[in-house]
Protein backbone atom coordinates (compact mmCIF):
# COMPACT_ATOMS: atom_id res chain seq x y z
CA UNK A 1 0.00 0.00 0.00
CA UNK A 2 1.12 3.41 -0.41
CA UNK A 3 -0.12 6.89 0.73
CA UNK A 4 -0.40 10.52 -0.54
CA UNK A 5 1.41 13.61 1.25
CA UNK A 6 -0.10 16.44 0.24
CA UNK A 7 1.87 20.03 0.52
CA UNK A 8 1.96 23.37 -0.39
CA UNK A 9 4.75 25.80 -0.11
CA UNK A 10 5.99 23.01 2.13
CA UNK A 11 2.97 22.70 4.68
CA UNK A 12 1.60 19.23 4.42
CA UNK A 13 -2.12 20.15 4.19
CA UNK A 14 -3.43 16.41 4.53
CA UNK A 15 -2.32 12.46 4.02
CA UNK A 16 -4.25 9.95 2.39
CA UNK A 17 -3.53 6.26 2.34
CA UNK A 18 -4.43 4.75 -1.49
CA UNK A 19 -6.49 1.77 0.01
CA UNK A 20 -9.30 1.93 -3.44
CA UNK A 21 -8.95 0.81 -6.67
CA UNK A 22 -9.88 4.01 -7.96
CA UNK A 23 -8.81 7.16 -6.07
CA UNK A 24 -10.08 10.86 -7.43
CA UNK A 25 -8.52 13.95 -6.72
CA UNK A 26 -10.04 17.31 -8.27
CA UNK A 27 -11.69 20.08 -6.99
CA UNK A 28 -15.42 18.88 -6.55
CA UNK A 29 -16.06 17.78 -3.17
CA UNK A 30 -17.08 14.44 -4.32
CA UNK A 31 -13.47 14.08 -5.44
CA UNK A 32 -11.48 10.95 -3.02
CA UNK A 33 -8.80 14.03 -2.28
CA UNK A 34 -10.11 17.49 -2.62
CA UNK A 35 -8.34 20.03 -3.79
CA UNK A 36 -10.31 24.00 -3.54
CA UNK A 37 -8.45 25.88 -6.10
CA UNK A 38 -8.92 27.24 -9.19
CA UNK A 39 -5.78 25.72 -10.51
CA UNK A 40 -6.86 22.43 -9.88
CA UNK A 41 -9.83 20.73 -12.17
CA UNK A 42 -13.39 19.57 -11.48
CA UNK A 43 -12.19 16.24 -11.85
CA UNK A 44 -8.30 16.87 -12.33
CA UNK A 45 -6.68 13.18 -12.31
CA UNK A 46 -7.57 9.10 -10.45
CA UNK A 47 -5.29 7.09 -9.44
CA UNK A 48 -5.72 3.38 -9.95
CA UNK A 49 -4.79 0.55 -8.06
CA UNK A 50 -3.54 -2.77 -10.04
CA UNK A 51 -1.89 -5.37 -7.93
CA UNK A 52 0.63 -3.56 -5.71
CA UNK A 53 0.86 -0.85 -8.40
CA UNK A 54 -0.51 2.73 -8.12
CA UNK A 55 -1.08 4.24 -11.78
CA UNK A 56 -1.99 8.23 -12.06
CA UNK A 57 -3.91 8.83 -15.29
CA UNK A 58 -4.73 12.87 -15.64
CA UNK A 59 -8.44 13.37 -16.72
CA UNK A 60 -7.90 15.80 -19.43
CA UNK A 61 -7.60 18.71 -17.25
CA UNK A 62 -6.70 22.54 -17.58
CA UNK A 63 -3.51 22.90 -16.32
CA UNK A 64 -1.99 19.32 -16.28
CA UNK A 65 -0.26 16.92 -14.06
CA UNK A 66 3.19 16.54 -13.69
CA UNK A 67 5.58 14.16 -12.16
CA UNK A 68 8.97 15.24 -11.33
CA UNK A 69 8.74 18.30 -13.18
CA UNK A 70 7.02 16.38 -16.37
CA UNK A 71 3.65 16.60 -17.72
CA UNK A 72 2.05 13.01 -17.99
CA UNK A 73 -1.13 11.64 -19.23
CA UNK A 74 -0.68 8.02 -17.30
CA UNK A 75 2.20 6.80 -15.42
CA UNK A 76 2.99 4.35 -12.47
CA UNK A 77 4.15 6.23 -9.21
CA UNK A 78 7.25 5.01 -8.06
CA UNK A 79 8.51 5.73 -4.47
CA UNK A 80 8.99 9.18 -3.81
CA UNK A 81 7.75 10.80 -6.34
CA UNK A 82 6.04 13.67 -6.42
CA UNK A 83 2.74 14.85 -8.31
CA UNK A 84 2.05 18.34 -9.52
CA UNK A 85 -1.23 19.99 -9.48
CA UNK A 86 -1.14 23.71 -10.30
CA UNK A 87 1.36 24.66 -6.79
CA UNK A 88 0.30 21.83 -4.82
CA UNK A 89 2.82 18.91 -4.72
CA UNK A 90 1.80 15.63 -3.95
CA UNK A 91 4.53 13.58 -2.38
CA UNK A 92 3.74 9.41 -3.73
CA UNK A 93 5.20 7.02 -0.52
CA UNK A 94 5.63 3.43 -0.35
CA UNK A 95 4.38 1.81 2.99
CA UNK A 96 6.51 -1.26 2.51
CA UNK A 97 4.69 -3.24 5.25
CA UNK A 98 6.48 -0.66 7.11
CA UNK A 99 5.22 2.02 10.04
CA UNK A 100 5.95 5.16 8.79
CA UNK A 101 5.76 8.83 10.94
CA UNK A 102 4.38 11.71 9.47
CA UNK A 103 6.46 14.09 8.46
CA UNK A 104 7.01 16.60 10.79
CA UNK A 105 7.48 20.65 9.29
CA UNK A 106 10.11 22.51 11.00
CA UNK A 107 7.95 26.00 10.74
CA UNK A 108 7.71 28.96 13.41
CA UNK A 109 4.31 27.77 15.64
CA UNK A 110 4.61 23.75 14.56
CA UNK A 111 2.75 21.44 16.84
CA UNK A 112 5.44 18.53 17.91
CA UNK A 113 4.07 16.05 19.41
CA UNK A 114 6.29 14.27 22.25
CA UNK A 115 4.95 11.01 22.88
CA UNK A 116 6.73 8.13 25.19
CA UNK A 117 8.86 4.76 24.15
CA UNK A 118 9.43 2.12 26.75
CA UNK A 119 12.44 0.25 25.69
CA UNK A 120 15.72 -1.28 26.98
CA UNK A 121 18.53 1.63 27.30
CA UNK A 122 21.05 0.20 25.18
CA UNK A 123 22.87 2.26 22.23
CA UNK A 124 23.14 -1.26 19.91
CA UNK A 125 25.37 1.03 17.77
CA UNK A 126 29.05 -0.14 16.41
CA UNK A 127 28.68 -3.67 15.98
CA UNK A 128 25.41 -6.39 16.10
CA UNK A 129 23.71 -6.35 19.08
CA UNK A 130 21.00 -8.87 20.47
CA UNK A 131 19.56 -6.37 23.06
CA UNK A 132 16.49 -4.09 21.94
CA UNK A 133 17.60 -0.62 20.36
CA UNK A 134 17.07 1.57 23.02
CA UNK A 135 14.55 4.63 23.00
CA UNK A 136 15.63 7.93 21.25
CA UNK A 137 14.27 11.13 20.51
CA UNK A 138 15.27 14.34 18.01
CA UNK A 139 15.36 17.80 20.19
CA UNK A 140 15.04 20.99 18.25
CA UNK A 141 16.96 23.64 19.33
CA UNK A 142 16.71 26.86 17.15
CA UNK A 143 13.78 28.11 15.68
CA UNK A 144 10.39 28.92 17.09
CA UNK A 145 9.81 25.08 18.08
CA UNK A 146 13.34 25.03 20.01
CA UNK A 147 13.13 22.78 23.16
CA UNK A 148 10.66 20.77 21.76
CA UNK A 149 11.53 16.69 21.66
CA UNK A 150 10.42 14.03 19.26
CA UNK A 151 9.90 10.28 20.21
CA UNK A 152 11.40 8.18 17.69
CA UNK A 153 8.51 5.41 17.66
CA UNK A 154 8.20 4.57 13.89
CA UNK A 155 10.65 2.37 12.04
CA UNK A 156 10.97 5.76 10.00
CA UNK A 157 10.67 9.33 11.03
CA UNK A 158 10.54 12.00 8.35
CA UNK A 159 11.87 14.98 8.94
CA UNK A 160 12.12 18.74 7.31
CA UNK A 161 10.15 20.68 4.78
CA UNK A 162 8.46 19.13 1.25
CA UNK A 163 10.44 20.52 -1.60
CA UNK A 164 12.78 22.01 0.30
CA UNK A 165 14.74 19.39 2.07
CA UNK A 166 13.56 16.33 3.52
CA UNK A 167 15.62 13.72 5.33
CA UNK A 168 14.60 10.47 7.56
CA UNK A 169 15.88 8.68 10.81
CA UNK A 170 15.42 4.93 10.29
CA UNK A 171 15.32 2.42 13.05
CA UNK A 172 17.35 -0.65 12.60
CA UNK A 173 18.46 -3.40 14.82
CA UNK A 174 21.74 -2.40 14.79
CA UNK A 175 21.13 1.29 15.50
CA UNK A 176 19.69 4.47 13.82
CA UNK A 177 20.58 5.78 10.43
CA UNK A 178 20.00 9.02 9.11
CA UNK A 179 19.33 9.47 5.41
CA UNK A 180 19.14 12.02 3.03
CA UNK A 181 15.93 12.27 1.42
CA UNK A 182 15.01 14.65 -1.34
CA UNK A 183 16.54 19.18 -1.91
CA UNK A 184 19.79 20.30 -3.59
CA UNK A 185 21.64 21.18 -0.37
CA UNK A 186 22.75 18.03 1.89
CA UNK A 187 22.01 18.41 5.84
CA UNK A 188 24.86 17.88 8.18
CA UNK A 189 25.58 15.91 10.87
CA UNK A 190 28.28 17.42 13.43
CA UNK A 191 29.20 20.10 10.71
CA UNK A 192 29.90 17.54 8.18
CA UNK A 193 27.19 17.70 5.04
CA UNK A 194 26.21 13.67 4.46
CA UNK A 195 28.09 12.87 1.40
CA UNK A 196 26.50 9.00 1.21
CA UNK A 197 23.64 7.57 1.24
CA UNK A 198 22.80 7.53 4.94
CA UNK A 199 25.22 7.80 8.13
CA UNK A 200 24.60 5.88 11.86
CA UNK A 201 23.78 8.31 14.03
CA UNK A 202 25.44 8.16 18.06
CA UNK A 203 23.64 10.30 21.08
CA UNK A 204 24.41 14.07 21.08
CA UNK A 205 25.01 14.32 17.44
CA UNK A 206 23.92 17.23 16.17
CA UNK A 207 22.08 17.97 12.74
CA UNK A 208 21.34 20.67 10.65
CA UNK A 209 18.21 20.33 8.24
CA UNK A 210 16.66 22.93 6.33
CA UNK A 211 18.19 25.60 8.26
CA UNK A 212 16.76 23.98 11.72
CA UNK A 213 19.32 22.38 14.01
CA UNK A 214 18.21 19.51 15.57
CA UNK A 215 20.54 17.22 18.67
CA UNK A 216 19.63 13.38 18.32
CA UNK A 217 19.34 12.03 21.78
CA UNK A 218 19.27 8.14 22.73
CA UNK A 219 18.81 6.41 26.12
Amino acid sequence: MGKLVVSLDGVVIKEVQVTKDKTTLGRRPYNDIVIDNLAVSGEHAVLQMVGNDVFIEDLNSTNGTYINGKAIKKQLLADNDTVEIGKYKIKFLLNDGNDYERTMILKPGSGVPTPTMPGALNSGLGGLSAAPVGPAAIKVLTGAASGREVALTKVVTTLGKPGVQVASITKRPTGYVFAHVEGAQRPTVNGIPLTGESIALRSGDLIELAGTQMQFIQG
